[in-house]
């Protein structure tokens, strides 16, 4: 079943005669247009893209299967035009992702309209052949990067130096642009989840956690891998050895038809039986696709089911204030009997000289 014909599905389901699209990623999904202004107007017989005249000759070579709408007025005012002109009475939309002042204006028409909530972003948790095929290859952008940083990475250097050098190689290897804002936490930074890179100088001794990605068109990859310069601290080889135990065994154990809670306990479980219960406080991954963080979410605190052609990270860790942390993180694709690993590159700990 294509796209369009699980959200005609949706209008069903949800005695709706029209949804629209005004998200950036879900726009992109149904219609396969990549301009960054438009909205989807779609009916049990009708697909329309309205765009303005920038983007009129892209959105016709993209969106194939809509019809091209070339705005006379702004947006919102064109979408209530449509409404209006086609007596469409209840109407869905994305209500999780609107403004309240998007929406006020937009409900100025005799539609009703109705939240439709994250149904689309459900839809794009299952990834097509295609979608998976781009995020393999975003995958083997990030491994040749990690790669070559451990040919570069050096103490003495900053962590925003070494964050340009790796930024820098994605674009060389085809990279978009990173996925996220990348992040280099070095030495006591390492105990920081989201360490962005800072002018820190690394030193020998220090244990460097790398938290890159990379867009190859319009999709993400996702990796983390911690290494050393200079022999680290007998704790943090402790904590390493730990974190990717617990790493490849949620790996080995995931598969289809598990709860995300049930996912999230395979390294959780096994981490905090090595007493760092506190210490791991993050969910034990996501899904990637369009957006570095879509569904699903293993967590404990999610609800959810993993499934076949989700694309998802493992992703365990342990921070300890002062000390520092380890991450180590892979993005796979749920198959029929587990999972198929994306990246690829080493995750045995690196120390380098």
């Amino acid at each position: 079943m294509d796209k369009l014909t699980k959200v005609r599905e949706i209008l069903k389901q949800q005695n709706l005669d029209a949804i629209v699209i005004l998200s950036d990623y879900n726009r992109r999904y149904l219609s396969g247009f990549t301009g960054t202004s438009g909205a989807l107007v779609i009916t049990s017989t009708q697909n329309q893209l309205i765009t303005d005249f920038r983007y009129i000759e892209q959105a016709t070579n993209q969106a194939t299967n809509f019809e091209i709408v070339n705005r006379s007025e702004g947006l919102i005012d064109e979408i209530k035009s449509i409404i209006t002109k086609l007596n469409l009475q209840r109407v869905g939309f994305e209500g999780h992702l609107i403004s309240y002042d998007t929406y006020q204006s937009l409900n100025k028409t005799s539609a009703t309209l109705i939240s439709i909530g994250e149904v689309i972003e459900e839809i794009r948790q299952i990834k097509s052949p295609e979608e998976i095929e781009k995020i393999k290859y975003a995958a083997k952008i990030v491994d040749d990067t990690y790669n070559y940083i451990l040919e570069v990475a050096k103490a003495g250097m900053t962590e925003k130096e070494l964050k340009a050098l790796l930024e820098s190689k994605m674009l060389h290897l085809g990279a978009e642009g990173p996925s996220f804002d990348t992040i280099v936490a070095s030495g006591y930074r390492g105990a920081l989840p989201h360490g962005v890179a800072s002018d820190k100088v690394i030193e020998q001794g220090d244990m460097i956690t790398l938290d890159f990605g990379a867009y190859y068109e319009g999709y993400c990859s996702d990796i983390t891998r911690t290494f050393a310069i200079g022999e680290p601290d007998p704790k943090m080889k402790e904590i390493y050895n730990i974190v990717l135990e617990s790493q490849i065994k949620a790996i080995n154990e995931i598969k289809p038809g598990m709860t995300v809670q049930e996912a999230d306990a395979l390294s959780r479980d096994y981490i905090d039986a090595h007493g760092y219960c506190q210490e791991f406080g993050h969910s034990l991954g996501h899904g990637i696709g369009l957006d570095i963080h879509e569904g699903p979410l293993l967590s404990k605190n999610a609800k959810g089911t993993i499934q076949v052609n989700n694309c998802v990270t493992i992703e365990p860790g342990i921070y300890v204030d002062g000390l520092g942390g380890v991450r180590i993180e892979d993005d796979i694709l749920i198959t029929e009997n587990g999972c198929e690993v994306f990246t690829k590159c080493t995750k045995d700990l690196i120390i380098l000289k």
